[in-house]
């Protein structure tokens, strides 16, 4: 059974079709599968990317020490063992 002419097809489309459309095909499948399976790769790679923070360095824990120290937020007692953990 015949349901019309497919010249890339080896001739027919339907019933018979031949050895090199079912290759291509597959081929276009597989194409289409590993092109979905990139596009989730890049659109979770880009998101994380923003939602990434730079890592605090101990200059930065200092700092945010003394201004709670500052500002009252902490005790002396509490001040100095942030420094002593800190190593500074």
């Amino acid at each position: 059974m015949m349901f019309g002419n497919c010249p890339w097809c080896g001739g027919s489309v339907g019933y018979g079709t031949s050895f090199w459309s079912l290759g291509l095909m597959l081929l276009f499948g597989l194409l289409v599968i590993a092109g979905v399976i990139l596009l989730v790769i890049w659109a979770v790679r880009s998101s994380g990317a923003h939602a990434r923070t730079p890592a605090a360095t101990p200059d930065a824990a200092m700092e945010a020490a003394r201004r709670r120290y500052a500002s009252g937020e902490i005790t002396k007692e509490q001040f100095d063992e942030i420094l002593r953990n800190l190593g500074g």
